[in-house]
């Protein structure tokens, strides 16, 4: 049977869908229009779309503890479950061809993010899909046809993440067989590139498909890594990833 809604972030009364510049990886810089799931089945320390997960009543630990006025989010008002066509009327008022499926974690709505792209085409023919991912689930076969590149974000041990959670080889395996596929990490410590390494071996990851990206949500906190990051990526063959959506607009949520 076909998925009929989505569940998405709720951002200012209504589903968080948004025309920008995209920030990171390898499509840094392009146009996009971003439709940011809510729900995901990892909880990183330093997630900055924590509302999509970190509910009241849930025992996840997030760095934004230490804060005294910040408290986990009620899943009423940050979860909105939307019909498909409504969605698919709003990303298309954009005139813009490239779409990210964003989150949250995307994949656990395989089918209705299927129902979503066959709908845009029907509107257009030229759009161009993506999907931000933690490379935890392998999509479907059909999800597959549909969608043009996966950005997968493998967690590092800085995440918070159990190991088992965190790397599953089924998923990992499909992607790294996928020409579709980019690699991007979080890298908040040199050491954190012997992880990386790591994976890379063990996984059978393309090193030419792998982003090293500074983690950060202000400018100051990526300054501080982004220039040794930057040199080790030069010496040891990476790309390097920017985060340019926090330079041009700080951690703003809907940019």
């Amino acid at each position: 049977m076909a998925a009929t809604t989505l569940k998405l972030a709720r951002l200012n009364g209504a589903a968080e869908i948004f025309h920008s510049i995209q920030g990171e990886g390898v499509s840094s810089g392009y146009p996009s229009v971003f439709i940011r799931a809510s729900l995901c089945n990892l909880h990183c320390r330093w997630c900055d779309t924590d509302y999509t997960w970190n509910w009241a009543g849930t025992p996840w630990p997030h760095e934004n503890d230490a804060d005294p006025s910040y408290q986990k989010f009620q899943k009423k008002d940050y979860l909105t479950e939307v019909a498909i066509k409504d969605v698919a009327e709003k990303v298309a008022s954009y005139q813009c061809p490239r779409v990210i499926l964003t989150g949250g974690e995307p994949l656990l709505q395989d089918s209705a993010w299927q129902e979503l792209m066959r709908a845009l085409l029907e509107k257009r023919s030229d759009y161009h899909f993506e999907i931000e991912t933690n490379g935890t689930i392998a999509p479907s076969a059909e999800f597959d046809q549909w969608i043009h590149q996966y950005n997968i974000s493998p967690k590092l041990e800085n995440s918070g993440n159990r190991a088992k959670n965190r790397l599953r080889s089924e998923a990992l395996a499909f992607f790294a067989k996928s020409p579709k596929s980019w690699f991007k990490f979080v890298i908040a410590s040199e050491h954190d590139l012997t992880e990386v390494e790591a994976i890379r071996t063990e996984y059978n990851l393309p090193q030419h498909r792998i982003l090293l990206m500074p983690e950060g949500r202000d400018d100051a906190a990526l300054q501080k890594r982004r220039l040794w990051l930057a040199e080790l990526c030069r010496d040891k063959n990476y790309r390097f990833s920017d985060r340019l959506h926090i330079q041009l607009w700080g951690s703003k949520r809907g940019v």
